[in-house]
């Protein structure tokens, strides 16, 4: 049975602080837009890291693509003023 994205928000949610979470998705293809100030001070891929090691290893069993955009909360204040 594939993950909804309700879960892989959850799964998320478990692993880091988050003041937003969106995931969208078919079952194995995900995109998610997560906001959390752990991601302050971290680059592109320490942030993805981050999100990778909350995923543990539902990203080899049963997560085939996860698309990431991950926020500082001010990075996505300034986006969302756009």
């Amino acid at each position: 049975m594939f993950p909804t994205p309700e879960q892989i928000e959850g799964y998320i949610q478990q692993g880091i602080v988050c003041t937003h979470v969106k995931v969208d998705g078919d079952g194995q293809h995900f995109f998610a837009t997560i906001v959390s100030p752990e991601f302050e001070g971290k680059r592109l891929i320490q942030r993805h890291q981050l999100v990778y090691s909350a995923m543990g290893d539902r990203m080899k069993a049963e997560v085939h693509a996860l698309s990431i955009k991950a926020f500082t909360p001010e990075e996505f204040a300034k986006n969302s003023a756009t």
